[in-house]
């Protein structure tokens, strides 16, 4: 898998979600990776992705006091989802460098107890695996996530 490295801007990624060149940190490279592979293979939609958002940036939060300042790697919304948003968290990702440990584990529920996404998953080098609600050793499609919460077909 390769990712939009600048020649112009060394040390550099192109980030295709916020539109612009990013630091190439070791968890960036990770994160960079992940994008591509769900955008291009398991047909997550670009506009329904948000990358390095504070959690009070995030539209279900906006005006929910004593949030912590922390910021979601990789949050993905849905359609149709819940009742009362427009846009839900249907999937949380954790972006760490290398393996996780269980530390990263507690962070990215932690995370999730004020995001409210129906799935959690951790990213590292070359591995994704999703911990909550259910624990499998990849990243689903899109579709399959949706379909799994669906009664109908959402959009």
């Amino acid at each position: 898998m390769s990712i939009m490295v600048s020649s112009k801007r060394k040390g550099s990624l192109f980030d295709p979600i916020r539109q612009c060149f990013v630091s190439a940190t070791p968890e960036e490279i990770v994160r960079q990776k992940l994008l591509q592979v769900m955008i291009t293979q398991l047909g997550f939609p670009k506009e329904l992705l948000a990358i390095e958002k504070e959690l009070s940036e995030l539209p279900h939060l906006r005006g929910t006091a004593g949030l912590p300042k922390r910021r979601a790697d990789v949050v993905c919304f849905a359609k149709g989802i819940h009742p009362e948003y427009p846009l839900y968290p249907l999937l949380l990702i954790e972006c760490k460098e290398g393996r996780w440990n269980e530390g990263a584990k507690d962070q990215v529920l932690g995370y999730n107890h004020f995001v409210g996404a129906l799935y959690v998953a951790l990213s590292g080098e070359n591995l994704v695996e999703l911990i909550h609600p259910q624990s499998l050793s990849f990243l689903p499609p899109y579709s399959q996530l949706l379909e799994n919460i669906c009664k109908s077909p959402c959009q």
